[in-house]
């Protein structure tokens, strides 16, 4: 079976949020993440657009300030943390949840529309290379965010 690229589950025809699902699916397996979401920035808050692997999240909505993915987009970087139970901006997403890594992804202006977050059952899962990995992810599939 032929690979469907980042550009074909853009361009098809499907809701924005299976588009999405389909495009978590596709970065969670090319790495074998536990789990991958994708989210949406918005003024006030974060907010879970779709996601693959395990399960839904405890937090699918959080004030923009609060978690990971709120001091990546303060900070306006990646963030990796490879022990999330030392980490004091953690928040409960799933009980077995030791490594995480948050990607701001950037519109055309400069600000950031959404984060990609991968999770992993393991201390010590990621490493630079992911976050090379994911922040190309995030500059291929911009257009995601651009059509809302």
């Amino acid at each position: 079976m032929k690979e469907i690229s980042f550009t074909e589950i853009l361009k098809a025809d499907y809701p924005r949020k299976e588009k999405a699902r389909l495009l978590a699916e596709k970065i969670r397996t090319a790495k074998r993440y536990s789990w991958v979401g994708l989210y949406d920035v918005r003024e006030k808050e974060i907010t879970l657009i779709a996601f693959a692997g395990r399960s839904e999240p405890v937090f699918t909505s959080f004030p923009k300030e609060k978690g990971l993915n709120g001091r990546a987009v303060a900070r306006k970087q990646t963030i990796i943390v490879n022990d999330t139970g030392t980490d004091e901006d953690y928040l409960l997403t799933f009980s077995d949840t030791e490594s995480e890594i948050i990607v701001p992804v950037y519109n055309k202006s400069g600000e950031i529309a959404g984060t990609i977050d991968a999770e992993s059952e393991s201390k010590n899962a990621f490493s630079k290379k992911d976050a090379e990995f994911l922040e190309d992810c995030a500059r291929e599939i911009i257009s995601l965010w651009s059509k809302q």
